[in-house]
């Protein structure tokens, strides 16, 4: 079957080529007639660029132009739309964006660190020169949420969403769920099969999960991104012992990344927060497991909605990337973040302190008579009850691991307790809080 030929080809400047890039390139390929029939017209790479051009990465780059200055593809006269694999919030990769954007050329990113730090910027600049601005690959690999949410959800008005937004420590979570192992032990094995960076911190601090939620609110409550404004903390502090209480206790612990619209005092005020919760088995979200992402958006028309599938790895990346690619193709492009940027609120940041759920609190004590009843003092003082208590076995070393569920409370309450508590010579370590996703 041939393929389209009445209107020009999509010209496309490529920068970098780590494993999405090549994984772009891979997928063009193979599926260029496929992609061309479906684009209206051929999508050509015709230059490419990359730190080392001398490293054998296992595709053949030879029909490409090779320019040694990325600059060089903003400019460029026969590129329509660059392509930017290179990450960072800024040096390089911003400079790129912003040439290509402020020349008119059409920008596909990846990069989440920088649409999270400048994507207002860069739409707004996007906007003025006519150009398109797209970064579904940003957030989720290959799950189209923001298509889904840009456009699919475009009539409704969503008030929450969250997700598992990290496959790194989804991978860690649910492989510690399955083998009883401690973090330390399944990061090591992570990092030694690929899974996890040599240096994983973004990952498993909540940083780069703290991107996406950004980007993901910005869409869904047409607000201007607020990376600053998210409440970010990681998994390196779960115990296999905490796994197993919430397993006991009917939960599994995922990382979640949660952003909604707070109505404290009548206000309309921005949430967002990332950090491990405890998922009810009744919930989707407790069922996603390994490097999978998973994406919640709950719409006042559309009801709740579920997007799911490889959030990372070069195939599904560079899925996403092509998607945008085949959008600037049929000239699919409207605003980056469903609205004009001038149309986008800056929503002021709620506080945490009056929000009201369930939460795991995990301690390990002295195993000594008192330290319950001088813990259940604390609580009651602070107003906090207890749903239920599971208290371990002294061990050998003469300490114990108390772990509850609280009744539903606001979270000042959880925050007076350990207050109470910080002097204490029955606390060993310091304490664990988790709230429960949805209580």
């Amino acid at each position: 079957m041939s393929t389209p030929s009445r209107i020009a080809p999509l010209k496309v400047g490529l920068a970098g080529l780590g494993t999405v890039g090549t994984g772009v390139i891979r997928l063009l390929q193979e599926n260029s007639a496929l992609i061309a029939r479906r684009a209206g017209r051929e999508i050509q790479i015709v230059a490419i660029t990359a730190r080392d051009r001398t490293k054998d990465r296992g595709v053949d780059l030879s029909g490409y132009r090779w320019v040694d200055d990325m600059g060089e593809l903003a400019t460029a006269a026969d590129v329509d739309v660059v392509v930017e694999l290179v990450g960072g919030a800024d040096g390089p990769a911003l400079t790129l964006a912003r040439e290509t954007l402020t020349n008119g050329r059409a920008l596909v990113t990846a990069n989440k660190a920088m649409v999270a730090h400048h994507g207002a910027e860069l739409a707004a600049l996007a906007e003025s020169k006519q150009a398109a601005l797209k970064f579904e690959a940003a957030v989720a690999g290959g799950i189209p949420v923001i298509q889904g949410l840009r456009d699919g959800a475009a009539a409704n008005r969503i008030d929450r969403v969250y997700g598992i937004l990290n496959g790194t420590c989804n991978f860690i979570l649910s492989t510690m769920e399955r083998d009883g192992l401690d973090f330390a032990q399944v990061l090591s094995d992570a990092q030694a099969k690929g899974f996890a960076e040599s240096d994983p911190s973004f990952d498993i601090d909540g940083i780069d999960a703290a991107h996406k939620l950004s980007i993901l609110a910005s869409l869904s409550f047409g607000s201007v991104i607020d990376f600053g404004g998210v409440e970010a903390r990681g998994v390196r502090k779960i115990l296999a012992a905490d796994i197993a209480q919430a397993k006991t206790l009917g939960y599994r612990i995922r990382l979640i990344g949660l952003a909604e619209i707070d109505g404290d005092n009548g206000a309309a005020n921005i949430f967002q927060r990332v950090e491990p919760c405890l998922v009810p088995l009744s919930h989707p979200l407790a069922h996603v497991i390994g490097a999978t992402n998973a994406v919640v958006a709950e719409g006042n028309f559309s009801g709740r909605l579920l997007f799911q599938g490889a959030g990372a790895g070069d195939k599904p990346t560079a899925s996403a990337v092509v998607a945008d690619l085949v959008d600037i193709a049929r000239k699919e492009t409207g605003p980056a973040f469903s609205m004009p940027s001038a149309e986008l609120e800056k929503l002021p940041r709620a506080a945490s302190a009056h929000r009201v759920s369930k939460s795991y609190l995990r301690m390990v004590v002295a195993d000594r008579v008192g330290v319950l009843a001088e813990i259940t003092a604390a609580m009651r003082d602070a107003g906090l009850s207890i749903e239920s208590l599971i208290q371990t076995e002294a061990g050998d070393d003469g300490t114990a691991l108390v772990a509850m569920v609280t009744h539903a409370g606001p979270e000042q309450a959880i925050n007076d307790t350990l207050q109470s508590l910080k002097h204490s010579d029955s606390l060993l370590g310091e304490p664990m809080v988790m709230h429960i996703l949805g209580a």
